[in-house]
Order: C-alpha cells, then structure tokens, then sequence
C-alpha cells in the first residue's frame, strides 16, 4: 500500500502507481503531472511508493486559471474560448508540463468533481492529457457522473496512471 494514504488508496489503485513507476524505473524515464481538480493527488500518489519515488520529476498544481498560465503558459485567450475545463486545455497542460520540467512523460487532468453554477459545468467531466518528449500528446474525455468528488477524483487518478502507462509503453 501507498505509505502516506494507506486507508484511501484502493489496492487496485496502489498496483497501477507500482506498475507506473516500476515501469518509469525500468526505462529510465522521468514523470510529472500537471492537476486541476485532483489537486496534486497524483503527484503525490507518484512519489509515495518507496524505492522507485525518484522516477518523479516534479508536479504541477494548477486550480486556477491564473494558474494555468502563468505556470504552464496556458493562453488566456484559450482559456477563456474553451474554458478551463476542456480538451484543448488538458492538451495545453501537457504540453506546459512537458516544456517546463525535465520530464519524459506527464499526465494532465482538468475537470468537474461537482456540478458548478455555469451550464456546462458538469459532475464528474474530466479531460485528461498524456505528452511523451518529442511526441504528439493525447487527450481523453471520461464523464464519471455525479458519484461524489472523491470519487471522481479517484477514477481521475486511475485513468491519468492509465494513461502515463500507456505513454511508457507505447
């Protein structure tokens, strides 16, 4: 089990961070993550397993959209066309985390734990973004529903690590 969050982390969960970092390990890769709505959740999911943490980079915590450009040079223009919740921002995230660090591999997430006041603005819509260095990244749309922030945030970290695999693999 992950040290730091033993009790929350389902071991289903805990055998894909392994995997993720075992892997990372075993090709001499480096990780980071640019996070909205999981909050650096996953950044620390990545650097809680000991013995293979140093495949981590560095973690990105963008809430804001203040925060998305100035860390990650998100433009404010796309920002404000697509909102921050959307598949050319979770692209832009990757691509800002990619540029900014000294990572192989990152994985982006930006979306809705809870409905918001806005139409549009809904429950449980996540847009991940995976980029390997010198590669195109890629996108993907999960609509978990309305099942509760921690909930969404869980399958928001599954299908991030999902994706960082994938990355490495590919």
């Amino acid at each position: 089990m992950a040290e730091a969050l033993d009790l929350a982390v389902p071991p289903a969960l805990d055998d894909l961070v392994r995997d993720v970092l075992t892997l990372a390990c075993d090709r001499d890769l480096r990780l980071a993550t640019a996070e909205s709505c999981t909050g650096g959740l996953l950044a620390s999911l990545l650097t809680d397993i000991p013995g293979c943490s140093h495949a981590f980079e560095r973690g990105f915590v963008v809430y804001t959209e203040a925060a998305k450009h100035e860390m990650l040079q998100v433009p404010r223009e796309m920002l404000e066309t697509h909102g921050a919740v959307s598949e050319a921002v979770a692209l832009a995230l990757a691509r800002g985390a990619i540029a900014n660090s000294q990572a192989d591999i990152v994985a982006a997430v930006t979306g809705f734990t809870e409905a918001g006041p806005n139409p549009g603005e809904d429950a449980g819509l996540v847009h991940f973004a995976s980029a390997r260095r010198g590669r195109d990244a890629r996108h993907q749309l999960v609509r978990f529903g309305d099942i509760g922030r921690g909930h969404v945030r869980q399958g928001a970290l599954e299908t991030a690590l999902a994706m960082m695999r994938e990355e490495i693999l590919r």
